[in-house]
């Protein structure tokens, strides 16, 4: 490890049915954005890490900076290729994902993954967006939030969701520009190819 790195942990949440397209783009465009960061000489860098329930509780399961202690700044809930995620599908997580909010982790989602944490009571009184399929259900279910199909990210404070399948590439991009700064975020999208000012 290089001296005098500083590392924000950025958690993926993995559940069943979950979409793994986004799981695993993001994860590349993290290392594409680390790799920026140390070509501009800059001591921050981005763990990414894969969380799912384990025999004890929530464990990761994979890191990309193995043996480092300390906790996830940010717990990013993917979407799914299947109806609403419902109570019932999201009871074994929502403690988990308010336990993380608490303490201080900033959550997001991606596309249908708005209903996990709408699940949660985490989006009431908040604005928030998910694919515009899902938003008359989504408006059902959680009257009190306020829900913007048409935006394609929204960023309530410690709260961020992104809007369809695809979102992740933006989503990507905000959070690289939260952790690691406006050029590597620009590096990023240039190598990617993603437009850095949305869709």
């Amino acid at each position: 490890m290089a001296q005098g790195v500083r590392y924000t942990e950025i958690g993926l949440l993995l559940y069943p049915g979950c979409a793994m397209a986004s799981v695993h783009g993001l994860t590349d465009a993290f290392e594409v954005s680390n790799q920026y960061a140390a070509q501009h000489g800059g001591p921050l860098r981005i763990r990414t890490t894969h969380w799912r329930p384990g025999e004890a509780g929530f464990e990761r399961s994979f890191e990309s900076a193995p043996d480092r202690d300390g906790e996830p700044d940010f717990i990013v809930v993917p979407g799914r290729l299947a109806d609403p995620l419902a109570a019932e599908d999201v009871r074994d997580f929502v403690p988990w994902l308010r336990e993380r909010h608490a303490r201080g982790a900033t959550l997001a989602s991606i596309c249908g993954g708005a209903f996990m944490l709408g699940h949660a009571g985490l989006l009431d009184g908040r604005r928030a967006t998910t694919h515009w399929i899902y938003a008359d259900a989504f408006r059902q279910m959680f009257p009190s939030v306020a829900m913007t199909p048409s935006d394609i990210v929204v960023e309530d404070g410690d709260i961020i969701t992104a809007g369809g399948m695809l979102a992740w590439t933006d989503l990507g991009l905000r959070l690289i520009h939260r952790v690691l700064g406006p050029t590597v975020m620009a590096d990023a999208a240039k190598f990617l190819l993603v437009d850095p000012s949305g869709r």
